[in-house]
């Protein structure tokens, strides 16, 4: 059998390809996020299964780079962490949103010691 030229085209006429990330670096990029912010002892894995609602073994799993997380767990996980959201916006070659973060990261700190400094005063 044939193909028609209506079929589907596997490759690009262009020749332009994507960056292969596979599941194994997003699995090994994602546990060194996790690690980066919420440490690598036993509570750190019991608060990330906390918040994303999963098994105590698969988070355990992300953190140890053998499975990644599914796509709600990871937003998850964004929604919490902009070491992760950082990480994944790297993965996507977006530094210009990996700048905004940081700005935000940056300002969440700021507030954070003006209200320190406002508490001293009292």
């Amino acid at each position: 059998m044939s193909f028609t030229k209506k079929d589907r085209k596997i490759q690009s006429e262009n020749g332009k390809a994507f960056p292969a990330i596979t599941p194994e670096s997003l699995a090994q990029v994602i546990a060194a996020a996790l690690r980066a912010e919420f440490g690598a002892t036993p509570s750190a894995v019991k608060t990330v299964a906390r918040l994303t609602h999963s098994n105590e073994r698969a988070v355990r799993n992300w953190f140890d780079g053998k499975n990644g997380p599914s796509a709600d767990n990871l937003v998850v996980l964004m929604r919490h962490s902009n070491i992760v959201l950082k990480a994944v916006l790297e993965l996507a070659d977006r530094p210009d949103l990996v700048l905004a973060v940081g700005i935000l990261g940056l300002r969440d700190q700021l507030v954070g010691v003006v209200a320190a400094i406002d508490k001293a005063r009292e």
